[in-house]
């Protein structure tokens, strides 16, 4: 997978650019504050249709401008691709050759990215909702099916919450919750089994690039955390008929605090490095080394998944890796994957282990070679 050209409008601090990025790497060097990340940014977002860094797509639009545009050509083993997304007050629009796209879940998945920055060590120590949004972007790109049923649960979820907020006692109350219950049950058992699944092959390939990167010398081991006590390698029926008896058993204690207190969007994963979970016993280093290996397991469960490599974004994390672990980066990605690469200067970069770099100098919202 190649991302051979892409061009920006009145997106963030960039009224027009157009760049051929027909490189293996690609460089972007300039100060803090230029639009280096929002570049990268722009690239994530083309892929996902939401940014990584906001949850509100009005802030994408520039300056007095109506609407952002992203387009770019992708190259795929069966050809090229044209993609097109639009932010604007009527919402997103998004076309791939051309061609509208009813649903965003069709979009999504056209273009692969992962992107590393320095704040995904919090993936690793930061909170649940971090770890789950790791995990249903990522699961997203490869499976575009479950952003559908993602989507499908949290309707749900906000209708049964708005619900609990107001019922009142009677017969009634308890026919509502069973129909809510039901469609919340047939939701969550299917993101619960393709997270399960998903982690299962992360681990898989995490457990073998993290112990290269410390030469044997740690074992990491994933694990997924449902927000109940269930046996995730059940088949869906069973799982079913469990998430519908733990509902009815936190019935009343939900009908008091008027909320969902159980199912995936409770759910969370925990990282472990020799048997101790690194987000608590873990140093610095080993959290960061932790970060580094899903990165890379990402890369190649992607290629695993789609038969293609994904592009590479890599937001000023060259300098917050120690020798080895930047090694061991390069070297992952070299030749086989397209990386895109921002810094605020090239000492921080081993440039004499990249082949096929190109070197953009990022100023005010403009990019030069």
């Amino acid at each position: 997978m190649f991302l051979n050209h892409i061009e920006l409008r009145n997106y963030r601090n960039y009224e027009r650019i157009e760049l051929s990025t027909d490189s293996q790497v690609n460089l972007f060097v300039g100060p803090n504050a230029q639009g280096k990340t929002n570049l990268l940014e722009a690239i994530f977002t083309l892929a996902l249709t939401k940014s990584h860094r906001t949850g509100k797509d009005k802030e994408l639009i520039g300056w007095n401008a109506d609407a952002a545009h992203i387009q770019g050509e992708v190259e795929k083993k069966y050809g090229k691709v044209k993609l097109d997304l639009v932010f604007s007050g009527q919402g997103k629009k998004a076309k791939i050759n051309g061609l509208e796209q009813r649903k965003l879940s069709d979009f999504v998945g056209t273009l692969n990215v992962v992107m590393f920055a320095p704040e995904d060590l919090e993936i690793v120590k930061g909170t649940p909702g971090i770890r789950r949004r790791f995990l249903d972007m990522e699961i997203g790109q490869v499976q575009p099916g479950y952003l559908h049923t993602l989507q499908q649960y949290g309707k749900v979820l906000v209708q049964r919450n708005n619900y609990l907020k107001t019922a009142s006692p009677g017969a009634a109350q308890q026919t509502m919750l069973d129909v809510w219950n039901a469609q919340l049950a047939e939701y969550g058992v299917k993101i619960i089994k393709k997270r399960q699944s998903f982690i299962h092959k992360l681990e898989r390939w995490a457990e073998n690039i993290h112990s290269g990167i410390t030469a044997g010398g740690e074992q990491l081991n994933i694990a997924y955390r449902p927000s109940f006590e269930l046996d995730v390698s059940q088949e869906e029926s069973v799982l079913f008929e469990q998430f519908m008896i733990k509902l009815s058993q936190v019935r009343d204690q939900e009908l008091r605090r008027g909320v969902t207190l159980v199912g995936p969007h409770r759910d969370d994963m925990a990282f472990y490095i020799n048997g101790k979970e690194a987000h608590i016993y873990g140093s610095q280093g080993q959290q960061r080394t932790t970060a580094l290996s899903l990165k890379l397991a990402e890369i190649e469960l992607i290629h695993e998944e789609i038969g293609e490599y994904p592009l590479l974004l890599l937001d000023d994390v060259l300098s917050e890796l120690d020798q080895n672990r930047q090694t061991q980066l390069i070297e992952t990605f070299q030749r086989k994957v397209q990386t895109f690469i921002t810094t605020t200067g090239l000492e921080s970069v081993n440039l004499g282990k990249l082949q096929d770099a190109r070197v953009y100098q990022v100023r005010g919202g403009q990019v030069m070679r």
